[in-house]
């Protein structure tokens, strides 16, 4: 990246607390939780709670356990807070839980690298430049919508990595900071599981346990997921004219793509519409995912004609550039982890359901958003989140005259608009590690977008909840 940018942050400060330290200080904070909260235990029907069933356990709750190299592991009859030992022991068990994301991560740093050493990454740039004399007031709403409907009728996201350092490079040949191009794919990914309009990941699980049909209750969600990006693009083009961006006058000539390189990028074409087909048709998971990045890396290689020997060091060399964003998935799994073995996760579902219940229909629909953004910070998998918790909040959304469908756009809003600024989503941390924007520079940027978004859906949750949606 280009280190003489300074318009909305180019690089990292000196001083920003590295990633990786950041997720320890959160892993600190969860081993805390397992000193100051009680113990207890929700029974489970496979991974689905059974509401009413939540039982208290008796906890050995003494603070030189801390210092105890061999606690006990807990159980029905008592619970243990969590130890320095057995933290560090949850860090690999975070990552071997996650190692397959974490692989999928690792093979797109290599194909991608694979790609970018054919030349055809630069030479297609250059044209797309070109060709649009770099405008993105125009470029950059059409990504953000494009990536947005991927996500919100594909549930795509996890996917959007391959893109994210051609998304970076468009940036950086634009002379933009990383952080207004992280904006471009990350606002359009993470709006779009905001409102989820029909996405196959979140959906079946949410709607599911609220008892409503399958991809039922889509208009409104529609509604929700336009407001959104509207407000994502007018958020990005007023930052983009407040960072000194200016369209390009003079466009200077460039060659026409060579014919290898028209093959490579027609190959990356084509491999983003299998992706796009066959990740939701075939239940494709990450497994699936990286054997995917691994046959696409081969066949870059042989259309753009690389040696065996410099296709193997590219890929290599793109794995090695994903080591810290592999490593930050593996951290953000061990917070549950470490919550889920002391058997205080449970609890923290019960205090935060205690909240809304008895309260109105509008404040229960609010209140079912706060949780779940609370909950995000716990548990970043949204499905998890939605087994866990949805089982307890949908019989109080019932029982204050909240439906089911306001209920499961309460729960996708809270989830999700938390996920946009999220410090233990393995995923958005991967984002910042690859785009080498830091934490904070992050927050500051996309904070104010944020709050309108949570003012917005404070509306529509109410409105929904007065309207029986």
């Amino acid at each position: 990246m280009n280190p003489s940018i300074s318009a909305e942050g180019a690089t990292p400060h000196k001083r920003t607390l590295h990633p990786i330290l950041m997720m320890l200080g959160i892993l600190v904070m969860a081993m805390s939780l397992t000193y100051l909260l009680d113990a207890g235990q929700f029974a489970r029907n496979g991974k689905l709670v059974e509401p009413g069933s939540y039982q208290a356990i008796d906890k050995h709750n003494d603070l030189l356990t801390l210092f105890s190299l061999s606690t006990p592991a807990s159980s029905v009859e008592r619970a243990y807070p969590a130890t320095a030992v057995s933290l560090l022991r949850a860090i690999p068990d975070g990552l071997t839980k996650t190692s397959a994301l974490i692989f999928m991560v690792m093979f797109v740093g290599g194909m991608f690298e694979v790609f970018k050493r054919t030349g055809a990454l630069d030479a297609g740039l250059d044209r797309l430049v070109h060709a649009s004399r770099g405008n993105l007031y125009v470029l950059g709403p059409l990504l953000i919508t494009v990536i947005g409907l991927g996500s919100t009728f594909l549930g795509l996201m996890s996917e959007y990595l391959v893109l994210l350092p051609i998304v970076l490079a468009l940036g950086e040949r634009l002379k933009i900071s990383p952080l207004l191009s992280l904006s471009m794919l990350a606002f359009g990914a993470k709006l779009g599981y905001v409102a989820s309009v029909s996405n196959p990941i979140v959906l079946p699980v949410a709607q599911g346990i609220a008892s409503v049909p399958l991809f039922s209750g889509a208009g409104l969600r529609l509604v929700v997921f336009v407001l959104a990006i509207v407000m994502a693009v007018a958020y990005f083009l007023y930052r983009l004219r407040g960072s000194g961006y200016a369209i390009i006058t003079e466009v200077q000539a460039v060659p026409r793509l060579a014919g290898v390189h028209k093959a490579v990028l027609l190959v990356i074409a084509a491999a983003t519409l299998v992706l796009v087909w066959a990740a939701p048709e075939f239940k494709w998971h990450n497994g699936e995912l990286s054997a995917f990045y691994i046959a696409l890396a081969m066949v870059i290689a042989m259309v753009g004609r690389l040696g065996a020997r410099e296709a193997a060091d590219a890929f290599v060399q793109g794995m090695k550039g994903m080591m810290l964003a592999a490593l930050l998935i593996g951290l953000a799994a061990t917070i549950e982890l470490v919550l889920q073995r002391s058997m205080v996760l449970d609890t923290v579902i019960v205090k935060l359901a205690s909240l809304v219940e008895g309260q109105s229909r509008a404040v229960v629909g609010s209140g079912i958003m706060l949780i779940e953004a609370v909950l995000d910070l716990l548990v970043p998998s949204t499905s998890g989140k939605a087994a866990i918790s949805m089982p307890i909040l949908a019989p109080i959304a019932h029982l204050s005259g909240l439906s089911g469908q306001t209920c499961v756009l309460a729960f996708l809003l809270g989830n999700g608009i938390m996920g946009i600024i999220n410090p233990s989503s393995g995923l958005t941390l991967a984002f910042l590690a690859i785009s080498r924007v830091g934490y904070g520079q992050w927050v500051r940027f996309a904070l104010p977008l944020v709050l309108a978004l949570s003012v917005m859906a404070v509306v529509v949750v109410t409105i929904a909840a007065e309207i029986g949606y």
